[in-house]
């Protein structure tokens, strides 16, 4: 039996929901694929205002002096406890804070969480490893004011939705290596790894709403800063690391009609044997971005308010 694009899903791309698929786009050129991107990407600015979510915008330094623009967004009357780094999509070549602040502004009137959101460096401007920097300063710098933001140090994780998921793993990965201990890792359909498989004829067919030659031309991107022959390294695609123990735990969820299916349920699997505790979900005939075009059903927020609300 072939995989079934949920209806009410095939529906809203039918609509023109969420990226384009343009015929004249060519793959390898990242700036097309920016531009698709960030349309799509831009369509939740319809989502509705919550008024009670204030924000602030802070910057730190990164080790090579780059100024790390972030956003502090909460509400006002919510009693100190836990913090979410936030990293957005947009494949590491598109994608922004000021794109992603309608959602993450409805994240936190769900939780409760206040949650920074990390404008990293995008490829191929920025070096490969230049999004996990900018993440770890992030980190960092939430540690470091942690008391005037009203944060416990011992409760704060790090989040981000495909692109932005993969640059939070990255994070935990760096995070540990550093002695700083998060809470947990949620990765919403992170983009992992960037050796892209050939495709699965399962969903080379469907609309996955990201493909695989999107995938391709933005590890390209990332990738372009690299010597030739030179590996990449976990900070550059986390799904190149090898040593898994003593990683945040983790909530990973991922559709089933995703290109980034098979990496997400091996890292989980991967997060296991080295005795990580990890929550997977894989929702059947859910395509990438899914949880955004469904954004008024509960059934696929649950579990990430849960995992959020439980920091």
């Amino acid at each position: 039996m072939p995989f079934d694009l949920d209806p009410a899903v095939a529906h809203l791309i039918a609509l023109g929901a969420g990226p384009a698929q343009p015929e004249d786009f060519r793959e390898g050129d990242h700036r097309r694929l920016r531009a698709i991107l960030d349309d799509g990407l831009a369509q939740m600015r319809s989502l509705p205002g919550n008024p009670e979510v204030l924000s602030r915008s802070f910057t730190a330094p990164a080790p090579d002096g780059h100024p790390v623009r972030m956003t502090w967004y909460s509400i006002g009357d919510v009693p100190p406890g836990s913090a979410v780094v936030h990293f957005h999509g947009g494949a590491r070549v598109a994608g922004s804070v000021d794109l992603y602040g309608p959602l993450i502004s409805t994240y936190v009137a769900w939780t409760g969480v206040p949650m920074l959101s990390v404008d990293y460096r995008l490829a191929p401007e920025g070096g490969a490893e230049s999004a996990a920097l900018d993440g770890m300063t992030a980190v960092a710098w939430l540690h470091e004011n942690a008391e005037r933001l009203g944060v416990a140090r011992d409760r704060i994780a790090v989040m981000g939705d495909s692109a932005g998921g993969g640059v939070a793993a990255s994070v935990a990965i760096a995070a540990r290596d550093a002695g700083i201990r998060l809470a947990r890792q949620i990765l919403i359909y992170p983009m992992l790894d960037d050796r892209v498989p050939p495709p699965d004829p399962h969903l080379a067919a469907s609309p996955t709403l990201f493909s695989y030659a999107y995938s391709r031309t933005a590890w390209q991107a990332v990738l372009s800063s690299l010597e030739l022959g030179s590996e990449p390294t976990h900070l550059a695609a986390a799904g190149r690391n090898t040593r898994f123990a003593d990683l945040a735990p983790a909530f990973i969820e991922v559709g089933e009609m995703d290109i980034f299916r098979d990496e997400n349920v091996g890292y989980a699997q991967r997060l296991w044997a080295a005795g990580v505790s990890t929550e997977l979900h894989v929702h059947p005939g859910m395509p990438h971005a899914y949880d955004v075009l469904l954004l008024g059903d509960d059934a696929y927020q649950s579990g990430k308010v849960r995992a959020i609300r439980s920091l």
